[in-house]
């Protein structure tokens, strides 16, 4: 399943990996007598079987970046509710991956970390979208351990650049080094942390501003930036269509903007081009839905925002109840002595 093959957290490998021995084989014990090993019976080992979905979730699992590499398309969802229930529901679901939203959403660190924990167990990779693109952000949000950092609008190569230091550790950047003790390396546990945090960890920037898409071949092509995140509702109101985010205009100068990354990705896996192009990453809108940035070549997408899920689910819900009401009283008027018959629809009972 989707779900299961979805990449995990950092911690996933830490918490489902065999401890380590650290005593000695119980099966020769000192004698009391001589001091010599004298062997005990070997008892039989019962070992149960393990179904293939349970053996697909013990399995290490692999990172966004894997996923992208291997061709994947992968779909996510934003949780900007910042609650561990419905981020614990969405990865059930079979979600890629998940967007905690600082930007936009409510909460802070200590909401996100408690997301962040719901998406570990359920085993799907966590994003921790920014509040601003700067150093001490994503310095807190790093030490959290997600699977990748969004970085909203990023306009330049410039910017681009620092973007990406703001996620390495020096001399490459500028991360504030607290590894020994941070959640993100298991408290220190995981001796593997530093050696392969970077690798692992996705760096999405946002392209979302007329600027910033004037320049998107220069952003994707900096190194470290792993995918360009386009931005359609902001990108119309940079280009004052606030209220009109499907005008012409804006979907055209979006479409020349995948283009361009798209083209470029393509050059990179024919061997034509030298140095990095990012993948492209995209937010489904209403005008746009997910299933056409998939078909035009978005390597992920993102379809749906938790807060307008359970707001048209609500809506739905309330209009069915109330024009149900509706229906009852039009057909309920027993006056000429006609029995109204009880549907047999599992809710009556005899």
């Amino acid at each position: 399943m989707a779900a299961a093959a979805a990449a995990a957290a950092s911690l996933s490998h830490l918490l489902l990996a065999p401890k380590p021995r650290t005593h000695p084989n119980p099966s020769r014990l000192p004698s009391r007598w001589g001091g010599s090993a004298t062997p005990l019976p070997r008892r039989r080992r019962l070992t149960p079987a393990i179904s293939a979905a349970a053996s697909d979730l013990l399995s290490p699992a692999p990172s966004l970046k894997s996923r992208l590499a291997a061709g994947d398309t992968l779909y996510g969802l934003f949780l900007l509710s910042f609650s561990p229930t419905l981020a614990e529901l969405a990865a059930l679901a079979g979600y890629d991956y998940v967007v905690v939203d600082m930007e936009h959403g409510p909460g802070g660190i200590p909401e996100a970390l408690a997301c962040l924990r719901a998406l570990d167990a359920a085993r799907t990779p966590a994003v921790l979208r920014l509040p601003e693109a700067n150093a001490v952000w994503a310095k807190k949000a790093l030490d959290l351990g997600p699977a990748g950092l969004m970085l909203p609008a990023v306009e330049s190569p410039t910017a681009a650049v620092e973007a990406v230091s703001y996620c390495r550790y020096p001399p490459r950047g500028v991360r504030g080094a607290a590894h020994p003790i941070v959640r993100a390396s298991a408290y220190g546990l995981d001796d593997s942390y530093l050696s392969r945090c970077e690798d692992d960890t996705l760096v999405i920037c946002q392209v979302e501003t007329a600027p910033g898409i004037a320049q998107v071949e220069a952003i994707a092509a900096v190194d470290g930036v792993d995918v360009v995140q386009m931005g359609p509702l902001d990108l119309s109101a940079s280009m004052g269509y606030l209220w009109d985010p499907g005008n012409r205009k804006v979907r055209a100068t979006l479409r020349e903007a995948e283009r361009k990354v798209l083209e470029a990705r393509k050059k990179k896996v024919a061997g034509a081009l030298d140095g990095n192009a990012a993948y492209l990453g995209g937010f489904a809108m209403p005008n746009d839905p997910p299933e056409q940035l998939k078909l035009r070549g978005y390597h992920m997408v993102a379809g749906a925002a938790d807060i307008a899920m359970f707001r048209k689910a609500a809506l739905d819900d309330v209009k069915r109840f109330r024009e149900a009401v509706m229906e009852i009283g039009e057909e309920g008027d027993e006056e000429d002595g006609e029995k109204v018959e009880k549907e047999n629809d599992g809710y009556w009972s005899e």
